[in-house]
């Protein structure tokens, strides 16, 4: 067993007094993260909604018990650590059935919750848009009615029936699922409403010249920082898991691509609960939309392939890689927690992969290489080209400003000279509807 005691001064925002557990099984993939690091993350989600962490272990599991998970002896000496700690509340960094959940809360007289559920009271805390706290709401509500299954005595009771005939009546188990799926029904109806508006927002952008990049990434990145750095926004970026929940866009503008819109968006983590991802949906949808996906790594970090291979794991579910997907672009952040030998290797191989960039989001190097590498990227998909408009012609310029980006524009009395930005598509359009007017484009009649 590794044990992780934290007994000292806790922070102001500290809310309850905490064991957390990892359960290691010893097995996992080609990247598997060591038990240690997955107990250090845990501490960190915990700590993420200021719960003050007493202490941490790793609990070895030979083979999960259907009734507790832990065996009997660890079941055992965690209640004792419990007792003697004065603990309110234990983390257990597992997915926890229903009946496991009120067991070990039985075994150790005080409250417990598992990974899925730690992650959900993170998101309900930081979600400040009503689309977020909906979005949390439904995740909540559906892994809570996953959870009505004999949890408590209370819900074996019966509510009255009618009479003689009437049978039994309603028990309290099946009123308390009616109200969740009644409550679950009108929120998704609610989202549905904002996944159309989103869906008219994105109609509405691919009309307009503005090339989409989403920032996509593990929790704790760096993400926010780097959208920081590059937007000159003042996006909420802590060293924290789940710093950012609601998604942002802002504009910047690049010397050939011209303007583009870059997205944040909240990070991913190991075993992401599937209620979470089915419920932001509608936002990570701005990612499969998106015209390049930065995937934005903690390169400093010791599991950065394992936390590769689980944002990957998302974006796959989310039909975002691929073919069809949008091209990606890896950035390497946080190379100024590197020493000198690591730095300049990673440099090294950096140079020789067109797809990524070294940066430091903190300090600023390597800003001007990704920016310069964007440019490269989204613009080819614009064309800068000349066009000549009578200046009666409000109608053909209106439309340009509607579907491209003047750049320069001129008048001598008897036409008006235009430099416009059109995307492919958009100029195969323009020349389609401008017709017979009298346009010309790269100096072609």
């Amino acid at each position: 067993m590794n044990g992780h005691d934290t007994t000292g001064e806790t922070g102001p925002g500290a809310s309850g007094r905490c064991l957390v557990v990892h359960p290691d099984t010893g097995r996992g993939g080609a990247h598997q993260r060591s038990a240690p690091a997955m107990l250090e993350e845990s501490i960190g989600l915990a700590e993420a909604i200021d719960l003050e962490v007493v202490h941490g272990e790793v609990a070895n599991l030979s083979r999960p018990r259907a009734k507790t998970l832990l065996g009997a002896g660890k079941v055992e000496a965690v209640g004792d650590t419990v007792r003697d700690l004065e603990a309110e509340l234990v983390v257990l960094n597992a997915a926890l059935g229903p009946v496991q959940q009120r067991n070990l809360e039985k075994a150790w007289n005080c409250k417990v919750i598992d990974r899925t559920g730690l992650i959900l009271e993170i998101f309900a805390a930081r979600a400040r848009t009503r689309e977020g706290r909906l979005q949390v709401e439904l995740a909540q509500l559906t892994y809570q009615r996953g959870r009505l299954v004999r949890t408590w005595t209370h819900l074996e009771r019966q509510r009255g029936g009618l009479g003689a005939v009437g049978g039994p009546g309603e028990t309290q188990l099946e009123a308390d699922r009616r109200m969740l799926d009644t409550r679950i029904e009108a929120i998704r109806k609610r989202l549905d409403d904002v996944a159309r508006t989103r869906e008219l927002q994105r109609r509405r952008r691919r009309q307009a010249p503005h090339p989409v990049v989403a920032f996509v990434g593990y929790t704790n990145a760096g993400k926010s920082t780097l959208f920081n750095r590059l937007t000159r926004a003042e996006v909420f970026a802590e060293d924290q898991l789940f710093a950012t929940l609601d998604p942002t866009l802002r504009g910047i503008d690049l010397p050939a691509a011209g303007r583009i819109l870059l997205s944040d968006t909240v990070g991913f983590i190991s075993e992401l609960p599937t209620h979470l991802v089915a419920a932001f949906r509608a936002t990570l949808e701005e990612v499969r939309e998106a015209s390049l996906i930065l995937h934005v790594r903690d390169v400093s970090h010791a599991d950065r392939e394992a936390q590769r291979e689980d944002v990957e794991a998302v974006l796959a579910e989310l039909g975002v890689l691929g073919e069809d997907g949008p091209p990606m672009l890896e950035v390497w952040n946080k190379i100024d927690l590197l020493d000198r030998d690591a730095r300049d290797e990673l440099l090294e191989v950096n140079g020789e992969r067109p797809d990524r960039v070294a940066i430091s989001a903190l300090t600023g190097e390597g800003r001007d290489g990704l920016l310069a590498k964007l440019d490269e990227i989204l613009a080819p998909r614009r064309q800068r080209v000349e066009i000549r408009l009578a200046p009666e012609d409000g109608a053909a310029l209106a439309w340009l400003h509607a579907h491209g980006e003047v750049v320069a524009s001129e008048s001598d009395g008897e036409a008006m000279r235009l430099d416009v930005q059109l995307s492919e598509a958009n100029l195969g359009r323009w020349r389609k509807w401008a017709g017979g007017r009298a346009w010309r484009v790269d100096g072609s009649p």
